[in-house]
C-alpha cells in the first residue's frame, strides 16, 4: 500500500485537530477547578514576594568608608539570609548570605564557617551565585558613589 500526499496530508489535519480538541478539553477543565484562581493568585504573589527580596531589600548600601556602616549592613544580610532560608526562601536567603560574603573582610573564613552550617545544596547555591551576587553589589556601590560625587560638584 502505498501512501499519497493526500493521505498523509489528511493524517497530519487530524492528528493536529486531536491535539487542539486534547488542549482544549484540559484548558477548560483546570478553569473549571473551583481553587484555580486561587492557587493562581497565590502563585504569582509568591513569585512577586521573591522578586523583591532577592535584592538589596531597603536600598541602603553602606558607605565603603564608614566601618561601623559595613558591619551594620554585614550583619544585617546576615540575620535577613539566615531569617529567608530558615522559612524556605532559599534563593533570596542566599542572596543576602552572598551579599554578606562580598562585603566581609574575611570571606575565605565565613565561607569555611558556611560551609559548616548550612546544609550543603544551599551552600553550593551560594557558591554557585556569590560572583553574580558580589558583581551586582560592586556595581550598586559604584553607582551610588558616582551618585555622591555628583551631589558634591
Amino acid at each position: 500500500m502505498e501512501i499519497t500526499r493526500t493521505t498523509l496530508g489528511i493524517a497530519v489535519g487530524l492528528a493536529g485537530t486531536l491535539f487542539l480538541g486534547y488542549c482544549v478539553y484540559f484548558d477548560q477543565q483546570r478553569r473549571k477547578d473551583p481553587l484555580f484562581k486561587k492557587k493562581l493568585r497565590e502563585r504569582r504573589q509568591k513569585a512577586q514576594q521573591k522578586s523583591t527580596r532577592s535584592r538589596i531589600i531597603d536600598g541602603s548600601l553602606p558607605d565603603m568608608s564608614d566601618h561601623q556602616a559595613m558591619q551594620s549592613f554585614f550583619v544585617k544580610q546576615i540575620q535577613l539570609g539566615e531569617e529567608l532560608v530558615r522559612t524556605g526562601d532559599t534563593e533570596a536567603g542566599v542572596e543576602h548570605l552572598g551579599q554578606a560574603i562580598a562585603v566581609c573582610g574575611q570571606a575565605e573564613y565565613l565561607l569555611s564557617v558556611f560551609q559548616q552550617t548550612i546544609p550543603a545544596p544551599i551552600f553550593h547555591l551560594l557558591l554557585k551565585k556569590l560572583p553574580e551576587v558580589s558583581e551586582r553589589l560592586r556595581l550598586a556601590m559604584k553607582a551610588k558613589s558616582k551618585l555622591q560625587e555628583e551631589d558634591v560638584e
